[in-house]
């Protein structure tokens, strides 16, 4: 059968019609409600033989109240993370969502009830985000704190592994709606312990200390859609994708950035699956300190 000069047009139309509608249904049915967990491994200067090995789980932008991520799924969520035994849980900001579309905003207290099962036995700490903050802040660090859970805003904590080997918490306060101030977070650590600083969005990184052995963050969502020319600009980040995602080091200084859970604005990922990320921290020889580059490309 020969084809007409018309039929492969419409034969590419139909293709393209095609892939564009699958993209699609992965990107707001699909994707979204993924959930991976995702074991990694790093080597840090500064960590010390005694939490050698240490397993941390990190959450970030669970963004509740926002499709997919309901009461529901925030009990799944736990009961992920519960079952790889970590030793302490990080949560990262932005429990909350207001004000966009296709939301059904979740109280504090109803956010925080299904985090409660959370089991580390070093316990859960975390930071607060920018949507936290207007909608309820105060309220999310009380429900928090009657949870067993622990909000730092420029303040430190201190742990103990096995009893014995000293970590410090660090929560740095969000840029985007507290003062983030190091000298008040880091100022009341008072030995010489490694140090985890805590922060919700990754722009404050440049200047966390080389103190700090590893800073936390969150907020990008991994770009939330991944597309080539266009990630850059609508990751919500001064550095655009300088801090995208996952290992970041810059001058001998570790960075982890989570993509998160949740989704903002319109319900969709695309080449960014939420995640939790299960870290083994590891005592970096000083062989291995001296190979580091000065500055590393996020993996």
């Amino acid at each position: 059968m020969r084809l007409t000069g018309t039929q492969p047009v419409r034969l590419t139309r139909v293709v393209l019609a095609a892939g564009a509608l699958a993209v699609a249904v992965w990107a707001l049915a699909i994707e979204p409600r993924l959930l991976r967990v995702r074991p990694r491994e790093l080597a840090l200067p500064g960590w010390s033989e005694g939490l050698d090995g240490l397993r941390v789980a990190v959450l970030a932008d669970l963004h509740a109240g926002a499709p997919p991520v309901d009461e529901r799924r925030l009990h799944a969520i736990v009961a992920k993370v519960n079952a790889e035994a970590p030793e302490i849980v990080i949560i990262l900001g932005d429990f909350l969502a207001h004000d966009g579309p296709f939301e059904a905003p979740l109280e504090p207290e109803q956010v925080i009830a299904p985090l409660a099962a959370l089991a580390a036995p070093l316990g859960v700490f975390a930071v607060l985000g920018n949507h936290d903050w207007p909608h309820g802040g105060e309220r999310l660090i009380r429900a928090g704190a009657d949870a067993g859970m622990r909000v730092l805003d420029n303040e430190a904590a201190k742990v103990l592994r096995h009893g014995r080997h000293p970590l410090w918490l660090a929560g740095i306060a969000d840029a985007a709606s507290r003062i983030p101030d190091l000298s008040m977070t880091l100022g009341g650590i008072v030995d010489e312990a490694p140090v985890l600083a805590l922060t919700h969005s990754p722009d404050v990184f440049p200047d966390v200390p080389s103190r700090v052995s590893l800073t936390l963050a969150g907020h990008t969502h991994g770009g939330q859609v991944r597309l080539p020319l266009i990630t850059r600009r609508v990751v919500p980040s001064r550095f655009g994708d300088r801090y995208l995602r996952h290992h970041v080091v810059e001058g001998g200084r570790h960075l982890f950035v989570s993509p998160g859970i949740g989704t903002v604005g319109l319900p969709i990922r695309f080449r960014a699956p939420p995640e939790v990320a299960i870290l083994t921290l590891r005592r970096a020889s000083a062989a291995a300190r001296n190979l580091l580059p000065s500055a590393q490309r996020p993996t």
